[in-house]
């Protein structure tokens, strides 16, 4: 063989090579959600029968925060969490607020137990949302984000394992970063603690995949944030408005999109050291999920530099 049928049998390899990782990469690649009507709506305990309609992120601001908890099957562990939350809520003097447990799907009662917490803090303002199916942590702080009324919107897991009085820690930073409620955001960060007890117990696979994970995301992007995935995050509305609705992963590395599209925004991001505790019944599978990061790790990043997924600026 010569040549020129060398060359040509190798750029044949790699157009088929490139043809099917496009291939892969499209059937790979969520669509973004699209909500169905009975997810437009809410429940409280002013109103638990009676479904109302949610407001839209694209709408003002009408209260200075909305704490958006995700829960898929967290009636043990949502009722600790949720008396610390209000509590804390509830001595900052002169702050409203409102609450926005979106249960992602669950089949443990979840949100009926949220409606019955909620009815015990008379004149407080909880809303519970119920998507029809479970579509994953990030597909569930998507949807409370894009329906909060706050000027600025904290997402937090609903274990407990972030402390809940840290969020001052996170206003005051967001304070100096969006002092004109411009587009900014902040991130609770476990970094500080990955040589104390509070890591070191955490079994040495879990460990093992940490370090794994933060070596991809220096790869992907977002290496210089130290800690992607604590679930304790507060964004201006701009932000909000901007990142939620272009973000297309559901999944445990939604976080990594998120900062991401911040990045590519240009956004001013913070990190801030936060106190957390390791809390049973976690519900990730550690192979199998940490398989899914590293598909849709490389799934997000194609697609950004491709540009098949755009982001606007805010307004």
């Amino acid at each position: 063989m010569d040549n020129s049928g060398l060359l040509y049998g190798a750029l044949a390899l790699a157009a088929s090579t490139l043809a099917t990782a496009y291939t892969l990469l499209v059937l790979w690649s969520p669509e973004t959600i699209v909500p169905k009507a009975s997810e437009k709506t809410y429940r409280s305990a002013a109103s638990p029968s009676k479904r109302q309609p949610l407001p839209s992120i694209h709408e003002p601001a009408s209260v200075d925060l909305t704490v958006v908890i995700p829960a898929y099957n967290e009636t043990e562990r949502l009722p600790a969490m949720f008396a610390t939350t209000v509590a804390h809520l509830s001595s900052i003097s002169g702050r409203t607020w409102e609450i926005v447990v979106v249960d992602d799907g669950s089949s443990d009662g979840t949100a009926e137990l949220a409606l019955k917490l909620a009815a015990g803090y008379a004149g407080r303002e909880v809303r519970v949302v119920v998507l029809e199916q479970n579509v994953g942590k990030g597909g569930a702080v998507r949807h409370g984000m894009l329906h909060g009324r706050g000027r600025r919107l904290l997402m937090v897991d609903a274990d407990g394992a972030s402390r809940f009085e840290d969020l001052e820690l996170l206003w005051a930073a967001m304070d100096k970063l969006a002092p004109a409620e411009e587009a900014g955001v902040v991130v609770g960060s476990r970094a500080h603690l990955v040589k104390t007890e509070a890591v070191v117990k955490r079994s040495v696979v879990r460990n093992i995949l940490m370090y794994g994970l933060h070596t991809l995301l220096r790869v992907v992007g977002v290496g210089h944030i130290r800690d992607t995935q604590c679930g304790f995050k507060l964004f201006t509305r701009r932000a909000a408005r901007a990142i939620f609705p272009a973000q297309h992963l559901a999944t445990w590395i939604f976080d990594v999109e998120v900062l991401l599209l911040a990045k590519e925004l240009g956004m001013g991001v913070a990190e801030v050291p936060i106190e957390w505790h390791e809390v049973s019944g976690s519900k990730l599978h550690v192979f199998a999920d940490s398989l899914q990061m590293l598909r849709d790790l490389l799934v997000l990043r194609a697609n950004l530099l491709l540009g098949r997924w755009r982001v606007h600026p805010p307004r």
